[in-house]
């Protein structure tokens, strides 16, 4: 028979070892999952808050070539599908930005997810304060395009003016948004043979209008410019719509956006747009 007194011990003994032995892991991995699922968590949050933040898709992805699905008509200057590209579209642009309404205009059309061009003139973005707009509406996803550096007649101006008024734009342009502009508009739409040259060099593509109005006095209100533009007789499918930095434009784009909705069209992508770039 054991000694009564060495048995005890005996027995203390494998309960202090069975104690020493426990693992305690379980604990320890519980709190790397409720770690581990935080920064999930606050992943997510991030991750949500970008895409509640994110422009207007120019194309597709950073670096990734984009399938040009429309071509010019320099017919009537509106936009022709290629291929099985939809047909019922029409483009948005705005010429002599950032003045004083592009920003807001641009800020409108970014709630409505609708693409469009601003054609800016390089006196407007000669200032800092100036330079923060142009950038804040490319960065919501806007194309920019060219209105020369002056907005000046090209064909009163000598071939070294032209390509000052193209060149030191784009120049000016690209430094601020980080971007050569795709796209020129002449002002008063007078190009010459040299300015496309130019053009062509700066790999541009030459745009006109299909028809616009609201540089004509009736149609310097809301109401009036929203039911000629909608109801032009020039409309098409493709339509190229020259609007500008005005105020009685800035109060009827929405509504313009939501009639030519209505009517049943698309607003075009310029980002899908046949280039020389």
């Amino acid at each position: 028979m054991l000694n009564r007194p060495l048995c005890m011990f005996a027995i203390i003994s494998l309960v202090l070892m069975g104690c020493n032995g426990m693992d305690v892991t379980p604990v320890q991995n519980q709190k790397t999952v409720e770690t581990s699922s935080h920064i999930k968590d606050e992943q997510k949050e991030v991750e949500l808050s970008e895409k509640q933040e994110k422009p207007i898709e120019k194309g597709k992805a950073e670096g990734e070539k984009v399938q040009v699905q429309y071509r010019l008509n320099e017919a009537n200057w509106s936009f022709e599908p290629i291929k099985d590209a939809d047909p019922k579209v029409v483009l948005l642009t705005f010429d002599d930005a950032p003045d004083k309404y592009s920003l807001d205009i641009a800020k409108t059309l970014h709630e409505l997810q609708v693409p469009a061009i601003f054609f800016v003139n390089g006196h407007f973005i000669e200032d800092d304060e100036k330079k923060k707009i142009l950038k804040e509406i490319h960065d919501m996803g806007f194309l920019i395009g060219n209105h020369t550096y002056s907005h000046v007649n090209l064909k009163e101006q000598t071939d070294v003016v032209q390509k000052k008024e193209i060149v030191k734009l784009n120049d000016l342009v690209e430094e601020i948004v980080g971007e050569r502009p795709k796209f020129i508009r002449a002002p008063f739409g007078t190009n010459t043979e040299y300015s496309k040259g130019i053009a062509k060099q700066e790999k541009m593509l030459v745009m006109n209008w299909t028809y616009g109005y609201d540089w004509e006095k009736e149609y310097q209100n809301d109401k009036a410019l929203t039911n000629i533009m909608l109801n032009s007789p020039y409309l098409s499918n493709g339509a190229n719509l020259l609007m500008h930095d005005r105020k009685w434009t800035h109060d009827a784009i929405e509504d313009i956006v939501n009639g030519f909705q209505k009517k049943g069209y698309t607003f075009l992508d310029p980002g899908l747009i046949e280039t020389p770039a």
